[in-house]
């Protein structure tokens, strides 16, 4: 993801009051690389997610043949 934004993501402290606003904790705790890099203008933001395998053995995304 590219924004034009030069605001760096941060996690916020837990707080159990907290309405919204988990998105990040979120990515983060399902990602298995996550990484921001600053841009001439903006940043760029990227996270990995490993997909898993269909019960039956195919992988996931894809159709039997």
């Amino acid at each position: 993801m590219w924004d034009c934004s030069t605001t760096l993501p941060s996690v916020q402290a837990a707080d159990p009051q907290r309405i919204g606003q988990h998105g990040l904790e979120i990515v983060m705790a399902v990602s298995q690389t996550f990484c921001v890099h600053r841009e001439p203008v903006g940043k760029r933001i990227a996270a990995a997610l490993q997909v898993a395998d269909a019960p039956g053995g195919d992988a996931a995304g894809r159709q039997a043949m």
